[in-house]
């Protein structure tokens, strides 16, 4: 009786073991410290900035060797930004939940040009540029494949695409009763040399339309929301190139709104060393509103009568931006001078904004 209590615990014990093994996991912490002394054209006041970040990344193992990884970001000043849980399995890809941070479908590949520091409409300028983010602003579920020869395939679904981020045992409600679920797909293809590679990246975006809130009819009136993204880049040694077009087609059907909004960036990016590195960049976003009152369907905001296939000439915005940066160890040094016209949409560049940003950054 005694040898086989024994073999009893002895057996308990190892598959306790292995349980413990199999659920034994990491928690990392990173962050961020960065200074700024902002210049602007214009603007008075204090120049100085300051912001921190933490970001805790928790990993652990399965049995078979698959893995999943939960990451949560503190950007500054705010109780969280981001969140998200991640499987990756041995032969199906990576499955993810994602808190709405922007990385998923695409969302992630909003402007990805080559830079030394930030995209041009992040530097000091505001300017309210409409950019590409699909379901990324939302509650969804991401899987990308298996990367074979560089290529992989993302895809990524919002059972509502209403912008919410919910909370455990939460419901987004009637947050949004205009758009409806919302699919992303993203090919990347990221083959490389000896001496480069290139980057390509062929995105699109579909989001239903439930209602209008104006006219008070189904989607049948116009279709659904559409969003678009391609853009290819290329390094070739130090130097790196890169081209991007995005689109958005909103679908509203009252005067005098955005109908359609277009981006599209360059730039080229110097690796002069490992420390330093120097780049140039241009961007620039278009927006075409509803055309006012003509005839055909009657917009009940106004109670005028619209043709909603006729619309405004495109304004415009365009900045152009040159950085540098120098980086020892964790520690980097920033400069940005930057210039937009027309930073509201405007038809001329009768507005224009300049900013000129020095920032000391700190990484742990």
């Amino acid at each position: 009786m005694n040898k086989i209590s024994k073999i009893g615990l002895s057996a308990l014990c190892g598959s306790l073991a292995s349980i413990a093994a199999a659920n034994a996991g990491a928690l990392d912490v990173t962050g961020t410290a960065e200074t700024t002394w902002t210049s602007k054209s214009g603007v008075v006041g204090n120049p100085i900035g300051m912001k921190t970040g933490l970001t805790f990344t928790g990993n652990g193992e399965l049995d078979g060797g698959q893995t999943f990884a939960v990451t949560i970001t503190h950007a500054n000043k705010a109780t969280w930004s981001s969140s998200n849980i991640a499987l990756t399995t041995n032969s199906l890809g990576t499955f993810t939940l994602n808190s709405g941070g922007g990385g998923a479908g695409i969302g992630g590949f909003d402007d990805n040009q080559p830079r030394a520091w930030e995209e041009v409409w992040d530097t000091g300028v505001t300017t309210n540029a409409n950019l590409q983010k699909g379901v990324s602003g939302s509650m969804n579920i991401a899987w990308a494949s298996p990367t074979v020869a560089g290529t992989t395939l993302n895809v990524a679904y919002a059972p509502d695409n209403d912008g919410t981020q919910n909370n455990n045992k939460g419901v987004s409600g009637d947050a949004s009763n205009y758009y409806g679920a919302g699919w992303d797909i993203v090919l990347e293809a990221k083959p490389s040399w000896d001496s480069g590679g290139f980057h390509l990246i062929v995105g699109a975006s579909e989001t239903e339309i439930e209602v209008d809130k104006d006219l008070g009819v189904g989607k049948s009136i116009g279709g659904d929301h559409q969003e678009a993204v391609v853009g290819l880049g290329i390094t070739i040694g130090p130097v790196e190139l890169g081209y991007q077009i995005s689109g958005e087609r909103l679908r509203t059907q009252s005067t005098n709104t955005p109908q359609y909004y277009g981006n599209d960036s360059w730039g080229i990016a110097f690796n002069v060393n490992d420390h330093l590195s120097a780049s140039y960049s241009r961007a620039r976003h278009l927006q075409t509103k509803t055309a006012k009152a003509s005839h055909s369907k009657k917009d009940n905001a106004t109670n005028a009568n619209v043709n909603f296939n006729e619309y405004t000439p495109k304004s415009w915005m365009r900045g152009d931006s040159i950085q540098v940066s120098y980086t020892v160890g964790g520690a980097s040094v920033k400069y940005a001078q930057t210039e937009y016209d027309n930073t509201a949409y405007g038809f001329d560049a009768k507005t224009r904004a300049e900013a000129r940003i020095v920032a000391v950054s700190l990484a742990f």
